[in-house]
């Protein structure tokens, strides 16, 4: 199965070790990627997991209405392996009521303890 990312690669290639636990995400762009994953997939607990706690909220309600179908990534700085901070500038796609949506965001991470974490984004950039 295709990563919902839209990666190119397979769930288990990608953003499937990441949502899991079983890797931590080794950039800001593939904080994203899971992040936007968790989002196709209704996962919760991983979009909690990997919110900075300084921003991050008691709880989520996904709207089970809108389906997640594509992210585009339009720019990126820093956020590599051994930076502290990093923006990830991105498009994403949904369809909700059977119509087209889309969303745009300059979402800003910060990588604490080997871990990188999003912290918050602005809207329509």
């Amino acid at each position: 199965m295709r990563c919902p990312c839209t990666s190119g690669d397979t769930y288990d290639g990608c953003c499937g070790p990441i949502l899991s636990g079983a890797i931590a995400a080794p950039t800001a762009v593939r904080l994203m990627r899971s992040r936007f994953t968790a989002f196709a997939t209704g996962d919760a607990e991983h979009l909690l997991r990997s919110w900075h706690p300084s921003t991050r909220p008691a709880g989520i309600d996904l709207d089970p209405d809108i389906r997640w179908t594509r992210l585009d990534i339009l720019d990126t700085v820093a956020g590599g392996p051994f930076d502290a901070e990093g923006f990830v500038e991105f498009k994403a796609f949904f369809r909700e009521d059977g119509a087209p949506g889309s969303m745009r965001e300059r979402s800003r991470f910060v990588r604490e303890n080997r871990t990188w974490l999003y912290l918050d984004g602005r809207l329509d950039v």
